[in-house]
């Protein structure tokens, strides 16, 4: 089967590196940052891969990444809160598709949108 890794635009680095890994705990794969030109990076957290991209051409602000069958997202949830990011203060839902899981989201400070559900 192919793996997915969707690719989410950022406008700034240093932001999206206090987001991403310092807040989500996400960890830099590899990066693409010649001097001058935009950057463009893999990050992943457990089984979690994304691509981060400053080139206006790759896509474009405000997307949305569903992620499914997150174990242990109470937990998670917990650890975020603890950590006091002033930007964001997820909180735990019950979607309406599913009464039997648990849904957080968080939005990067680009306006991307990161959904996790865990089945419970």
């Amino acid at each position: 089967m192919a793996t997915v890794k969707p690719i989410l635009r950022i406008f700034d680095y240093a932001k999206a590196i206090e987001f991403y890994l310092d807040w989500l705990g996400f960890r830099i794969d590899w990066e693409h940052r010649p001097e001058g030109s935009p950057g463009y990076l893999q990050i992943t957290r457990e089984d979690v891969t994304l691509h981060l991209s400053e080139h206006h051409g790759d896509c474009a602000p405000g997307a949305r990444v569903f992620i499914d069958d997150f174990a242990h997202l109470t937990a998670y949830h917990a650890q975020l809160l603890a950590r006091q990011y002033k930007h964001n203060k997820p909180g735990l839902d019950i979607p309406f598709y599913d009464p039997t899981a648990l849904e957080m989201t968080v939005i990067d400070p680009f306006h991307n949108r990161l959904t996790f559900v865990e089945r419970r």
